[in-house]
């Protein structure tokens, strides 16, 4: 794009991102109401009603804007974004993380600039022009903006789909976040791994740290450990192996707890693991768990199995069953934009809503972009945030009108 910095700090579009983008909704102990107040105002100016609801307590609120369709008993479509951020080391930054600064190559730093807070302000911008050009979706629209994504979704979207607001919306499909690519394609997520957090609890012979005791939770510890490795390790030779797959398509496991012991000259009776597990789409979950038992078994018994989260697995259909993922992949298509279907790497709001029977995709208009949510020094340009709400306006009806 041609246009200079100057005129994109002039752009009406640009500066209500930059002011979102300032709203520090950051972890831990997040304060929504700037931020509420904000989309408020934001939901006047594009004359839409909006709601604020609090299905779990008052600190953690559900703003919804809603497009009413012109045919409103057809299930309707939600636009989902997470209001919250993960925190900032600041002094790791060359800008301010809430400062919104946009730099003479026009890079917008700031923290939420690719998660999500982008993909909310672009869903707002492609309203506005649709409305203003006369168009009316022939599905009801709602723009939903949620708390706590970055914490699990527990307090947010989790309890949100259990509520009656959610069951009144009637809603048949979700729009979500996906993540930044480094090359032209975008990525669109159509499902995420079943994940696991598993604590194993080894229980052995305990004594003298100076004997050779028999069966000890230590000996029982590194075998599973071991066992667990070995599979690890098939994995990343997957992933070296074929440049097609990432870490989506694998299953990831690590270590990323362990407890247990009194004193260093004392063997313990009982050791403590926690697994993180994400299973791949391609994986039975059952299978993976039978052989995680068998092997607890051969170390010897006495190994405890206790699942800290199991969730499901869920995905969508992305086949000519799916109305919505038609006309989504036509809008794709008629824009000229090259896709390709993935499966999440980490965790998202979609899963609250494919466990309660909604299909949902994750897609972030964002390319030729280096991968930096999370990240120190979070930025997106402003030409790639503009042409993603170009994206949207073409989507929403895509999607709306299917």
């Amino acid at each position: 794009m041609s246009t200079c910095p100057e005129q994109w700090k002039n752009d009406e579009e640009i500066k209500i991102f930059q002011e979102y983008l300032r709203i520090p909704t950051v972890h831990p102990d997040v304060d929504y109401t700037e931020c509420v107040e904000f989309l408020k105002r934001q939901a006047g100016n594009l004359g839409l009603p909006v709601d604020v609801v609090h299905p779990v307590m008052p600190s953690k609120p559900v703003v919804i804007m809603k497009w009413l369709g012109k045919s409103s008993e057809l299930p309707a479509i939600i636009l989902n974004s997470h209001m919250d951020v993960v925190p900032v080391f600041p002094e790791k930054w060359t800008h301010d993380p809430f400062g919104a600064q946009m730099d003479d190559q026009g890079r917008i730093y700031a923290r939420g600039t690719q998660d999500m807070k982008s993909v909310g302000c672009q869903y707002m911008a492609a309203v506005r022009a649709l409305k203003s050009s006369g168009y009316q979706p022939k599905r009801t629209v709602y723009l939903t903006f949620v708390p706590d994504e970055e914490t699990g979704g527990d307090l947010g979207m989790a309890e949100f789909v259990k509520g009656d607001y959610f069951k009144a919306m009637n809603v048949g499909f979700s729009l979500d976040e996906g993540i930044a690519s480094g090359d032209e394609s975008y990525p669109v997520f159509y499902a995420e791994r079943t994940l696991w957090h598993l604590r194993m609890k080894f229980s052995g012979q305990s004594g003298h740290g100076s004997l050779l005791h028999n069966n000890t939770a230590g000996e029982k510890f590194q075998y599973l450990l071991d066992k667990l490795m070995k599979f690890r390790e098939t994995q990343v030779k997957l992933l070296a192996k074929d440049p097609s797959l990432d870490a989506g398509d694998v299953t990831t496991l690590n270590l990323t707890k362990l407890e247990g012991g009194t004193q260093s000259n004392v063997v313990p009776p009982l050791l403590e693991a926690i697994f993180d597990i994400r299973i791949a789409v391609t994986q039975d979950a059952d299978v993976l768990e039978k052989q995680i038992r068998d092997w607890c078994d051969k170390a010897g018994g006495g190994i405890e199995l206790d699942f800290i989260l199991r969730c499901p697995s869920v995905e969508t259909k992305i086949d000519a069953s799916n109305r919505y993922w038609l006309g989504f992949k036509q809008g794709l298509d008629e824009l000229g934009l090259i896709t390709h279907t993935r499966v999440f790497p980490g965790a998202t709001d979609s899963y609250y809503l494919r466990r309660v029977g909604v299909p949902a995709l994750g897609f972030s208009p964002i390319n030729n972009t280096p991968l930096l949510l999370h990240n120190h020094d979070e930025y997106l340009r402003a030409d790639t945030y503009l042409h993603g709400i170009q994206v949207y306006k073409k989507l929403i009806p895509a999607i709306a009108d299917s």
